[in-house]
């Protein structure tokens, strides 16, 4: 079990390759959601991801301050199906946390989430801050993080 930690530009082919399948596999395919996955913000981001056998377990990507948001964004949170309900989504939305917090030193992230994922991004310190929306056929609402 590997975490890293890297810059687009320092991804080797096989990281970027199998952090992109995988977010396919999950967003994508498992979901049946069609949405254009590849959207450009990649290449301004920090992908943080979990190794387990040479495969890609967990992923988040963080975004920096007015990339998207006018906040830092975390996004493409997943764990691959074979690795879930192991705590790696708790564990890497932390490390995402504490990376904003300690390496960028910002107090404020924004998050996209699915509904269904209200309580667990709430028991990580997020609270939503819009109403129930829909992108790409799932309800989604926005919720921040601020450091305390």
């Amino acid at each position: 079990m590997e975490w890293k930690i890297k810059k687009y530009q320092d991804l080797t082919n096989d990281e970027l390759y199998q952090i992109l399948k995988a977010r396919v596999d999950v967003f994508v395919v498992e979901q049946n959601c069609t949405y254009p996955e590849l959207d450009n913000y990649d290449q301004e981001c920090m992908h943080y991801f979990l190794i387990i056998d040479n495969e890609i377990a967990a992923n988040v990507r963080i975004l920096p301050k007015q990339v998207k948001f006018d906040e830092v964004s975390i996004g493409r949170v997943l764990v691959v199906e074979k690795f879930r309900k192991n705590g790696y989504a708790r564990q890497i939305m932390q490390r995402a946390i504490d990376f904003v917090r300690d390496e960028w030193n910002e107090n404020k992230i924004r998050i996209q989430a699915q509904v269904y994922l209200k309580d667990f991004y709430a028991s990580l310190g997020f609270w939503q801050i819009s109403e129930m929306y829909m992108e790409d056929g799932i309800p989604h609402i926005d919720m921040i993080w601020e450091r305390g």
